[in-house]
């Protein structure tokens, strides 16, 4: 098999992802229950009359694809794979709000057209005229690594050369009421949140989109090399260090050549305990985590995995990730790990080119 490339990245997020500088104005925040995105100007990207239909997921991907497609210079992918955890649960909430208030009747498709998980990867083939194969994933916390993974076999399988993959999740007033009434979302009395070393329960939630060109020949604007993929719904209580030593195993791998360790620590301390264990196997590498910078969501790993190719094109370990002082030489292997409340606990393998 052919080795697969991450060609481009794009990522819009809590953090100011899209300006060239970001790298080196990365802003924890700590103190507040929901962090919002920071949007870019709709309107350079986007008519104003499709904005005006258009939810904030489906405008947030619609703009991340867009600089993922300039940057790897391609004009129309052979696929188009997205992976999320809600869906457009805007346009969902409108449509649900329709059916009550007019109690069943005269009711309008958009709202319910447009809230379908596969609203978004529709939407960027409609605005590429992409007719190539086009799929959604919708999983808690895997939808990325999903489509990782569809994107590699298509490309191992001669399916496809070129494949924009991404994630994308939003924040709705309603759901983020739910969250905090069932406790996922930390309370205000346990604000500021201490991500490596929480005593309570819950996150400071985030959204976000991120976009990826995965190609079969890398490229001049090329990140990293995909290696591998792994996801395992629940491990047991002693089972993170087995999953993770198999899947190094598999790749070839050692811990101590593992040089850097992106943990998805959320601050919630019931389900960090699996980041805890990891740590333990790798003593050598650094450490780094994330969370704090993007929040908790279904499809955070994309913010880490933008962040991970910036790591290796860089060869540079922002401090605010740091959560040990280990530096390396070079950083030519790195491990992504996260999961979302004890579920759906995923890994990536990402290697310098």
């Amino acid at each position: 098999m052919s080795g697969v490339y991450i060609n481009s990245a794009a990522c819009i997020s809590a953090q100011d992802t899209l300006n060239d500088d970001f790298f080196r104005n990365l802003k924890p925040e700590n103190s507040v229950q929901v962090l919002k995105a920071v949007e870019p100007n709709y309107k350079e990207f986007i008519p104003p009359a499709m904005i005006r239909r258009m939810s904030r997921t489906v405008k947030m991907s619609s703009v991340a694809s867009h600089y993922a497609l300039k940057e790897a210079g391609i004009d129309n992918p052979d696929a188009i794979i997205v992976g999320t955890g809600i869906g457009c649960a805007q346009d969902s909430e409108k449509f649900l709000k329709n059916v009550l208030h007019n109690n069943e009747e005269f009711l309008t498709p958009t709202f319910f057209i447009q809230s379908t998980h596969n609203t978004v990867a529709g939407q960027i083939a409609l605005g590429l005229k992409c007719h190539a194969y086009n799929f959604t994933y919708v999983n808690p916390s895997s939808s990325l690594e999903f489509s990782f993974l569809d994107a590699k076999l298509q490309i191992d399988d001669g399916e496809a050369s070129t494949v924009l993959a991404g994630s994308t999740d939003e924040q709705t007033d309603r759901i983020m009421e739910l969250y905090k009434l069932k406790k996922i979302i930390r309370k205000e009395e346990n604000l500021p949140a201490d991500y490596l070393n929480s005593t309570v329960n819950g996150v400071i939630w985030g959204e976000g989109a991120s976009f990826f060109v995965l190609g079969k020949d890398k490229t001049e604007t090329a990140y990293a090399e995909l290696k591998d993929i792994g996801i395992i719904n629940k491990p047991d209580a002693e089972g993170t260090q087995k999953f993770i030593g198999d899947f190094l195993a598999k790749n070839n791998l050692t811990f101590d050549e593992v040089d850097a360790v992106i943990l998805g620590f959320s601050g919630d301390a019931k389900s960090d305990r699996y980041y805890h264990e990891a740590m333990e196997l790798f003593e050598n590498s650094a450490l780094l985590y994330y969370k704090h910078l993007s929040g908790e969501f279904n499809t955070a790993s994309g913010f880490s995995t933008f962040m991970a190719c910036h790591i290796l094109r860089n060869q540079e370990i922002p401090e605010v990730m740091m959560i040990n002082p280990v530096k390396k030489d070079g950083i030519k292997n790195i491990l992504l790990y996260n999961h979302l409340r004890g579920n759906d606990h995923s890994l990536v393998l990402l290697e310098r080119i």
